[in-house]
């Protein structure tokens, strides 16, 4: 339903509303227009949609896989798979050539498996990429959520990696679970 049709609804609801070919407002001020209107949003789309296909979320993207995936001191196969069929059939994650982010996980997970102390700063920094823009952080806490149940146990180490990537980026843990 286009905004047009919302503006019946709500005339019908009993507001005030102006309806004219430069748009509409239920507080009686003239709009942008449909045209006005459409712009904006289209090129609001635009960049959503061209910030899930930079380097910046994909990078912390692969490195929360990793962080999530070496929590508890171990990668399951099943953590693997599941971040091979994630890199396969996720939708912000299609732009990207398949080899390159299981490339980038592998890194994070080698660097991780050796110094796991000196590694783990340098992936928190990679998904720091991505904090000051909530839609990203969001995502890429999900995707690491997603990895977090992968073994079918949600472990508290993972958890608390969770917890701090939450942290990390200014989003409220509680968004994601207990």
């Amino acid at each position: 339903m286009d905004y047009r049709g919302v503006a019946g609804i709500i005339a019908s609801a009993g507001e005030s509303t102006v309806r004219s070919g430069a748009g509409w407002r239920p507080d009686g001020a003239r709009g942008l227009g449909d045209r006005g209107v459409s712009n904006e949003i289209h090129d609001w789309l635009a960049q959503r949609k061209a910030a899930f296909r930079g380097a910046p979320y994909r990078d912390a993207s692969m490195a929360m896989c990793a962080l999530v995936a070496t929590a508890d001191g171990s990668v399951h196969p099943a953590e693997r798979k599941r971040v091979e069929s994630l890199i396969e059939g996720h939708e912000r994650l299609k732009h990207f050539p398949p080899d390159q982010l299981l490339r980038l996980f592998n890194r994070h997970i080698d660097r991780l498996s050796g110094d796991f102390r000196r590694a783990r700063g340098g992936v928190l920094r990679e998904i720091a990429k991505v904090r000051d823009q909530p839609a990203l952080a969001r995502a890429v806490i999900r995707t690491g959520v997603v990895i977090a149940g992968a073994d079918g146990h949600y472990a508290h180490a993972e958890r608390q990696v969770i917890h701090e990537v939450c942290q990390l980026l200014n989003v409220s843990p509680t968004e994601f679970g207990p």
